[in-house]
């Protein structure tokens, strides 16, 4: 029998034939060490008005593990047009994204290795499918990179908690788990991980307690954290595994006959000697600690959690945040050093791990303007208003200005009016006499909503234990009340809240620390709950933090630490009354000056720039010439895939159509807003082509079809035309079944794509 032309064959093909035999013969295990077709990232969500889609991902060809977690090379393929390395760029970025040594490109012919380890010499050079390294030569080769001695190797290769080799941690969470388990096994005791919200820290903290308590290494292990609600789902889900081993520290009287022990910090501590639950333990009873949100408590000397973490001193002690505090007065960088890893929000939201956000920022004219009381004014109480001028640090703190609440909370209404009122909503106050205002503001702008469930408007604050009893129903995605929470600072951190599509900032926000939690609370992606992005209402000009160089950048690009230094003294928020230093206003106007909406660009900022300019800075990339553009355009078979293309760069055709015009195809909002050329509306373009002779060469029953076609790309546009599945809609269901459109009535599918195209070059250039 001949052989295969190679030059014929599918990518895929050369993987079958050439590339998977050729490592089953270099003795990889074809069940436990080779993965095929792994997709790496989710590909990054690409939010159009209030639709959505998917970049592609990023996926590799091939990775290979010689223990389960260790991943050791990434192969990536192509078929036998291409010269052998021409997939090695692609596969130096999965090397590179997964801490994979050994690099390998591939035709079928042979492999281009591309080795990071420094094992090997040269660096890049081609082997013949036959000499494929084996796992054993590859492993030793690992061993010398990270410079491994058997011990360190028994407590790195154990293996994570799975039930499935073929469903592991992402890759960066095994990045995460696999750094901290080195670096123990290196004897670092102080370590810290940064992951952004919303990325698993917790399950990732569970893959290090498991494989070190499975291997030996730690044998106690305490997990603390700051909220007994993060404490118990910790228990519930993620540490589920751990079974009977595993315990909650809930009394003043310790059990010390298990051997992972989860708790609420404040439990295990308190101002008074003998309120310190941990003095019952030994010093070295605990041989490991990981530290949830250690941002919030140990970073500070004084604080409780250093504390614990001072009396537990020789044990190994693990930080995990996701907003590294570096300031003058605390740094969990100078307690737990350098991070080993960071996995970044921009990161996630590139890899679709993560929701994209917009941003509706709403200015006010009393907050840009300031106020000023008129001589002898008085509150609503009667009481005497000190006579200066009031701005945004005042309102809500000092000045209350109640029509200021009313129109913020109509604002926040009527946005969800238009997007779904049952959208989950997190408004955060200055403080919890704030938050219950606008809860009474909301209420009255969706009365209807509230008569019919109460629930749909809830406080949740930490003075009320009925608005405190609610979070996990607001938190559950298949809770469909409460849909609007008023808080002030309870639920900032720490909060699940999956199905959250839009966050309220109406209090200042001084700190990048919370700045982050408060965004946090929206990132987490749920495809059940056709959760994929959310939108950040903003009334504060909070969102100007965005521009903030350490807002996405490495931990240490903030000032200095002191460790000597003392903490600001910190001024106590005056509570509600009817006088003191809080005057409540009711009778002064406020009005909406400013609205606009910022996007989040293919960059990872948000779009400050007009978006004419941002999409002509985009296509111009690609397309430097209008000629250009017409070209490709008029030869795509597809043009929607050029579309799709420009998207994924970024271009936001949705909003532009919002600008420019919502009766534009693309194609024309490119020619004009790009190229300065007079748009045409779809309309326009469907008339030009009903006036021509187009459709005397077609029967009736075809014409009948293409005139539908017509139809539905002038209402919906070239996406309509180009998909099958219009087929399947009214009006094409009264003429026949998909199969009997193109097969009876155009003669096969050859013919109909045929027609299509010509119908798309009717539409898009003078030529009929």
């Amino acid at each position: 029998m001949d052989k295969p032309d190679k030059k014929k064959l599918s990518e895929r093909d050369i993987c079958t034939k050439f590339i998977t035999p050729a490592l089953i013969h270099s003795g990889w295990d074809i069940q436990s060490q080779i993965r095929e077709e792994v997709n790496i990232t989710d590909g990054r969500v690409l939010v159009s008005g209030e639709t959505v889609s998917r970049a592609r991902p990023k996926r590799a060809d091939y990775i290979l593990s010689y223990k389960q977690n260790i991943p050791i090379a990434v192969i990536e393929a192509k078929d036998n047009t291409h010269i052998v390395g021409s997939g090695m760029q692609q596969a130096l970025v999965y090397g590179e994204m997964m801490d994979i040594p050994f690099v390998f490109s591939s035709n079928g012919d042979g492999f281009l290795l591309h080795d990071r380890s420094g094992t090997y010499e040269p660096m890049e050079h081609e082997l013949s499918l036959s000499e494929f390294p084996s796992p054993f030569n590859l492993w030793s080769r690992y061993r010398i990179w990270k410079g491994l001695d058997d011990t360190k190797e028994r407590i790195i290769t154990e293996s994570y908690y799975s039930t499935d080799f073929r469903k592991t941690p992402r890759y960066y969470q095994l990045n995460a788990i696999n750094r901290t388990v080195e670096a123990i096994a290196n004897g670092r005791d102080r370590i810290l991980l940064v992951m952004a919200t919303g990325t698993g820290k917790t399950y990732t903290a569970f893959q290090i307690i498991w494989r070190l308590w499975k291997s030996g290494t730690k044998k106690r292990i305490l997990f603390l954290a700051d909220r007994n609600i993060l404490v118990d789902q910790t228990k519930t889900n993620d540490f589920k595994p751990f079974g009977s081993a595993m315990t909650k520290i809930t009394n003043r009287q310790v059990d010390k006959s298990y051997e992972i022990y989860l708790s609420l910090y404040q439990a295990v501590s308190g101002n008074d000697e003998e309120k310190n639950i941990y003095k019952q333990f030994s010093p070295d009873f605990f041989d490991l600690i990981v530290v949830d949100e250690c941002h919030r408590g140990s970073a500070a000397e004084d604080a409780m959690w250093r504390e614990i973490l001072d009396y537990f001193t020789n044990a190994t002690q693990i930080g995990l945040t996701a907003t590294p505090k570096e300031t003058k007065y605390a740094s969990n960088i100078h307690y737990f050093g350098e991070p080993v890893y960071v996995y970044s929000l921009k990161q996630g939201i590139e890899d679709g791990f993560l929701a994209p956000y917009r941003v509706y920022r709403i200015d006010l004219d009393k907050d840009l303007q300031g106020w000023r009381p008129n001589r002898g004014q008085v509150d609503k109480y009667g009481t005497l208003i000190e006579d200066r001028i009031y701005n945004q640090k005042d309102f809500d703190r000092s000045l209350v200005l109640e029509r200021r609440t009313e129109l913020v909370a109509r604002k926040v209404s009527e946005f969800l009016k238009n997007t779904g009122r049952y959208d989950k909503t997190i408004v955060f106050c200055e403080n919890i006499d704030h938050a219950e205002r606008m809860r009474q503001y909301l209420v009255n702008e969706n009365a209807d909503l509230v008569q019919e469930n109460s629930r749909y408007i809830v406080r949740i604050t930490g003075d009320s234990p009925e608005g405190k009893a609610e979070l996990d129903n607001f938190i559950l995605p298949d809770s469909r009340y409460p849909v609007i929470a008023t808080t002030s600072r309870l639920m900032g951190t720490g909060v699940d809240a999956q199905t959250c599509k839009l966050i309220v900032i109406d209090k200042r926000i001084e700190s990048m620390s919370e700045f982050k939690q408060i965004i946090g609370r929206g990132t987490r992606i749920n495809e059940d709950y056709n959760k994929y992005f959310f939108t950040i209402m903003d009334f504060r000009k909070v969102s100007e933090l965005f521009a903030d160089p350490d807002f996405d950048g490495e931990p240490l690009e903030n000032t200095e630490f002191d460790p000597v230094a003392s903490p600001p003294s910190i001024k106590p928020v005056v509570p509600a009354s009817s006088g003191g230093n809080r005057y409540v206003v009711n009778d002064v106007a406020v009005e909406v000056i400013a609205e606009r909406v910022q996007y989040y660009g293919a960059d990872g900022a948000l779009i400050t720039e007009s978006l004419e300019d941002y999409t002509k800075k985009h296509v111009t990339r690609q397309y430097a010439t209008l000629n250009s553009f017409l070209t490709s355009w008029t030869k795509a078979e597809q043009k929607t895939a050029i579309l799709e293309e420009l998207k994924e760069q970024g271009v936001l055709f949705d909003a532009l159509q919002e600008q420019v015009g919502k009766d534009y195809d693309p194609f024309d909002l490119i020619c004009h807003v790009v190229f300065g050329q007079p748009p045409l509306s779809r309309k326009e373009r469907v008339e030009k082509v009903r006036k021509a002779d187009y459709f005397t060469k077609y029967g009736g029953p075809a014409r009948k079809v293409l005139d539908a076609l017509l139809s539905k790309y002038s209402d919906g546009g070239i996406a309509d035309i180009e998909s099958m599945e219009v087929l399947r809609v009214d009006p094409f269901t009264a003429i026949g079944t998909p199969m009997e459109i193109v097969n009876t009535i155009f003669g096969g599918s050859a013919n109909y794509i045929s027609a299509i195209r010509q119908l798309e070059q009717c539409l898009y250039t003078a030529e009929c």
